[in-house]
């Protein structure tokens, strides 16, 4: 399902290439996805990502998948292989359409020369500090650059000598020249080349001076034929500028069209922030499952199919909003709810013995692996005397409305037994509850009781003799504040929750996911759903991170803004 189906109509963006196509404007569609390779990809990405390349796939056209490389100093191959990654992950192939800025290097550098040739660039030697200086503010207007009125002979001369390394870093840049008193800051005679010394992971030392992003970015989609280059909105200020080089270097044209950003609640989408919490140690690096990357939220159990379904849903907007991370947890959750097995775990253990089972007894019981799937099959769980439960299911003095267990209270174990707690084993010094002794009814076993007596309350279980122990590691949001994307970096680091992240040991589970493959998806019953960590996971113990919890607080919130009456 695509953007406008949710709606039931067209969002904006397809009603301009719909436009285009019928006005034979463009023949075909061309975009791109266009990450610089400085990083890991978020949620955010996705939305881009699945947008283009939708985009392409619903209008027969193509969508590249092109590398910015511009920065030799950020940029690492490490971070391309993680983008490719995530895009396949999230199930698109561009196929041979893989390109590079980089690439367009050599093509680049004859653009800027041919802009020196028209009058319409200039080598700058003013430092950094002063071309800060000299552009002035949102109400102020800037001042020409002392340099600006070079001959485009002196600055070919020059220009040519920067890339030959004669010069030393930082010490000029080429600028073209627009507008000092542009009310658009950027088209204040903008920065478009500058010395570094650093070795570019495909060119190696070839070059010494390098394009900046603003230069590149319109230039590339110039080079590949881009019919519609989709930005977020933050782009939109740099539109005029793109346009400008366009037009000067009188190459072709795509079309820039500008969409809301995702924004979330309870993280953050800037990698500057998201960096600084890796730095800083306050998550496990960016594949922690906390984070919103989609390695982190891949370890963490998210299925492609969850995250493209988020994507459709939200839609594309032209309004900056905040979307609510529940949506998000829905859609996983809708998904898993087919997909996932259904096991049992007990996270906080507790002992109980049922005193009439006989000793050396052991039974196997017949489980279906997904209730509303009989096509996933059944296993068998072992049962035997000793057994454990959640401790959350007992109360020795229960409240009003509590239905699990309690001392003379009856209740059904899942698939097993109706039993009875006769009697409760504490600690002598601490009083604390440290064993259940039951009796069981044998004639109820499956669950049901032949004399029509019913019970309110089903636990689950595991068999103490036959349970495999595991970590478990339970997930909250990464920020206690919902607009935590908006704060300074020191307000975010603050505003780390300290209860994202709660590791239980000592759990136990039940014997068929004794070697459970990294990355498998299950249903705890009754506690929510869970994923294999693909990183900690050892053959001695299993460790298994919550994706999301069974309560669904989106479908709340929706039936909460449902109009009354």
């Amino acid at each position: 399902m695509d953007a406008s189906e949710g709606s039931g109509r067209k969002d904006f963006i397809r009603t301009i290439i719909e436009a285009d196509l019928k006005n034979h404007k463009h023949e075909t569609v061309v975009t791109r996805f266009p990450p610089e390779p400085n990083g890991y990809l978020h949620i955010g990405h996705a939305k881009a990502i699945c947008l283009n390349f939708n985009i392409a796939e619903e209008y027969g056209g193509v969508c590249n998948l092109r590398f910015d490389d511009t920065n030799p100093v950020r940029e690492e191959e490490k971070y391309i292989q993680s983008i490719k990654e995530d895009v396949r992950w999230l199930g698109y192939d561009w196929g041979e359409r893989e390109f590079y800025a980089s690439d367009y290097f050599e093509r680049l550098y004859q653009f800027a020369v041919k802009l020196i040739q028209k009058g319409k660039a200039y080598v700058c030697d003013l430092t950094a500090e002063e071309i800060r200086e000299y552009r002035g503010t949102l109400t102020a207007p800037g001042r020409n650059s002392p340099y600006r009125d070079r001959s485009a002979e002196e600055n070919l001369d020059l220009f040519e000598r920067m890339k030959n390394g004669e010069f030393a870093d930082g010490s000029r840049v080429l600028r073209a020249k627009i507008d000092m008193a542009s009310p658009n800051l950027n088209l204040r005679d903008p920065v478009i080349y500058r010395i570094l010394r650093a070795r570019h992971h495909r060119t190696g030392d070839k070059w010494c001076i390098y394009p900046t992003y603003d230069f590149t970015h319109g230039q590339s989609d110039s080079i590949e034929g881009i019919t519609h280059s989709l930005c977020s909105l933050e782009f939109e200020d740099h539109r005029p500028l793109y346009d400008w080089f366009i037009e000067q270097l009188e190459i072709f044209h795509p079309q820039q069209i500008e969409f809301a950003r995702l924004n979330l609640t309870n993280t953050v989408m800037s990698k500057r922030k998201l960096l600084d919490l890796v730095q800083s140690g306050q998550v496990d690096g960016w594949d922690d499952p906390r984070m919103p990357t989609l390695c982190g939220l891949r370890r963490r159990g998210y299925t492609p199919e969850a995250v493209r379904d988020f994507c459709s849903r939200i839609g594309v907007a032209k309004r900056e909003s905040v979307v609510n991370m529940a949506l998000l947890e829905h859609c996983l959750r809708q998904d898993l709810n087919d997909r996932a097995p259904r096991v049992m775990a007990v996270l906080n253990p507790l002992k109980v013995i049922i005193d009439n089972y006989p000793q050396d007894q052991e039974e196997t019981l017949p489980f279906q692996n997904h209730p509303e799937d009989p096509d996933m099959g059944s296993r068998e769980v072992p049962f035997s005397r000793v057994l454990y439960i959640e401790k959350d299911d007992f109360r020795e003095d229960p409240p009003k409305k509590f239905f699990r267990l309690a001392p003379g209270r009856e209740v059904r174990l899942r698939y097993a037994y109706y039993i009875t707690c006769v009697g409760v084993d504490k600690d002598e010094q601490t009083g604390e509850v440290e064993a259940l002794h039951c009796t069981y009814d044998p004639a109820t076993r499956g669950g049901g009781s032949p004399d029509g007596r019913k019970v309110k309350g089903t636990l689950h279980w595991v068999s103490a003799a036959h349970a495999a122990e595991a970590e478990v590691r339970l997930y909250g949001p990464l920020f206690s504040e919902p607009e935590s994307g908006e704060k300074t970096d020191k307000a975010v680091k603050r505003e780390v929750n300290p209860d994202s992240l709660q590791v239980l040991t000592g759990c136990r589970v039940e014997p068929s996911l004794k070697g459970a493959a990294p990355g498998s998806l299950y249903q705890f019953e009754r506690i929510g759903y869970f994923c294999v960590d693909v990183k900690d996971t050892t053959d001695r113990l299993p460790v298994f991170n919550r994706a999301v919890s069974l309560r669904d607080t989106w479908a709340r919130i929706q039936k909460a803004q449902e109009p009354k009456g």
